[in-house]
């Protein structure tokens, strides 16, 4: 075992002496509080922090990532959201502001010295579409507050290994640097508290495509609309072509968008068949008081989430619920949906009178090719006779993979750390985002994003979710002395440097 590496005394112990580690040769840096993601998560957490007054040496981020927004960006980016287009989030879910004041709405009207951004507030949704930021917009408020926090003295690059329980108390969170950037392959930072924010550990693929792309090695006709696919776009605007779209969420929406803006643009001949495993026909719901809109396969949310999920009625009846009950809501008000906009839907209705737009409710059974390579969609439905459609792409856009098991950490953590799964497969958290069963000493691990998902609070993959979390963290921080309180003094003062642009205190 090289110098300055995980023994195999330290890969099969669940707690670490610091005597372990030194005797292996790993450098241990002391720093208080270690956040592993360095995405919107880890931003918003230094962000709360650091207006609560930590400075920016007691605070690390550990990350592969140049910026908070960079898994974000391209995330966006590939899934048809480039910096231009209006990303699905409300005008005061800003994750620079964490006072939601000015929002987005007000922010862009100043810029482009229009009221046009505030009318669509004011009108939303009955007279207009909800109002959304821009993703460039989104990225340069948080480039702005990371520059005012001095988040890029807190970034430390590399790949997290793991998280292991410090003898006596606290954690070891392993290292691995870019290659050459030291003396040795890893280093460990000691600290009190850690937190995670990782987001989704890959690509979700359906099984059946799962299986034809491993089967036939195939990965440029079949696609994730989550992966690089722009070669989709561009080879169908040299020749007509057939594309396979499966999904019915925001990305499956954006994806057919981008498909029809380029048919209509560019005068091209593609054709469209949109698989739906469910066909919504109409509004549906349990009662009239928890019923969203529907229609042509599609169902209609404006958000992610409804509003209530956020602060409201929702969020309450969502904290006090049993395990049980929070998996029925969680299935009731999160599924797959996406918002009706007009124009939208106004490029639907012209492609289906075209004939090239062909909505189709199934199950795919298999997916074959053939000898000139093409592919065929073979499916089945109670209502009609089995069918095969013939394709020169499928896009899958069906989301993105939240299993524990499929992150080198997180699974580190369920092995060794204590963590425990929840009713929904994620990270099993309390009250203030602390991941129960991880408790080391006085030391204490929490988590954000997507991994908490099925607990207390809803919508925790989302701006204002992964700012509630960062709060409700702060607070339970802040009861154990390691940041100051944010009562109103405060919150004016810090709001004031906020808006002039001055470092926090």
């Amino acid at each position: 075992m090289p110098w300055g590496d995980l023994t195999p005394e330290l890969l099969h112990s669940s707690v670490w002496a610091d005597g372990l580690v030194e005797s292996a040769g790993i450098p241990v840096y002391d720093m208080p509080l270690v956040s592993v993601g360095g995405g919107i998560g880890s931003f918003t957490l230094l962000d709360v922090l650091r207006i609560r007054g930590v400075p920016t040496s007691a605070m690390r981020v550990l990350s592969t990532s140049d910026s908070p927004w960079q898994t974000w960006e391209y995330l966006t980016r590939v899934s048809q959201l480039p910096a231009h287009e209006r990303i699905r989030s409300d005008s005061g879910a800003r994750p620079d502001n964490i006072w939601g004041f000015p929002s987005y709405a007000v922010q862009e009207a100043w810029q482009e010295r229009s009221v046009k951004p505030l009318l669509q507030v004011l009108t939303e949704p009955i007279g207009t579409d909800f109002y959304s930021p821009r993703a460039a917009l989104v990225m340069r408020s948080v480039q702005r507050e990371a520059d005012r926090i001095g988040y890029w003295e807190m970034l430390a690059k590399g790949q997290v290994r793991m998280v292991r329980k410090r003898l006596g108390g606290g954690y070891f969170t392993v290292l691995t640097p870019p290659a050459g950037s030291g003396p040795t392959k890893r280093v460990a930072l000691r600290s009190r508290y850690v937190h995670l924010a990782v987001g989704y550990p890959g690509l979700k693929f359906l099984d059946d495509l799962q299986e034809f792309r491993q089967r036939r090695g195939e990965r440029y006709r079949v696609v994730n609309a989550y992966e690089p696919h722009e070669h989709v776009y561009d080879q169908l605007s040299k020749r007509p072509g057939v594309v396979v779209v499966r999904g019915a969420g925001i990305v499956a929406s954006r994806v057919l968008q981008r498909l029809m803006d380029d048919r209509e643009r560019y005068g091209l001949q593609t054709t469209i068949v949109h698989l739906f495993r469910t066909y919504v026909t109409g509004s549906h719901g349990p009662h009239p008081f928890m019923r969203r809109k529907g229609g042509d396969g599609w169902a209609y949310q404006a958000f992610t989430m409804p509003k209530s999920a956020f602060g409201g009625q929702l969020k309450a009846q969502f904290r006090k619920a049993t395990p049980e009950r929070r998996a029925r809501l969680a299935a009731l008000v999160a599924g797959t949906t996406t918002p009706k906009l007009a124009r939208w839907q106004e490029q639907l209705r012209r492609a289906r009178q075209g004939s090239w737009y062909h909505a189709v409710q199934a199950e795919v059974e298999r997916i074959d090719q053939t000898p000139d390579g093409r592919l065929v969609t073979h499916t089945r439905s109670a209502s009609s006779a089995p069918m095969q459609y013939v394709s020169d792409f499928i896009i899958d856009c069906t989301g993105l993979e939240a299993d524990m098991p499929e992150h080198r950490v997180l699974a580190d953590l369920l092995q060794h750390g204590g963590a425990r799964p929840n009713k929904a497969g994620r990270l099993q958290v309390g009250p203030s985002f602390e991941v129960l069963g991880t408790e080391s000493g006085d030391g204490r691990l929490y988590a954000s994003g997507a991994a908490t998902a099925g607990n207390h609070f809803l919508a925790v993959d989302s701006f204002l979710g992964m700012q509630t979390a960062a709060l409700d963290i702060a607070d339970d921080l802040a009861r154990r002395g390691f940041c100051k309180g944010l009562g109103p003094v405060r919150s004016v003062s810090q709001w004031l440097k906020w808006a002039a642009n001055r470092r926090p205190a």
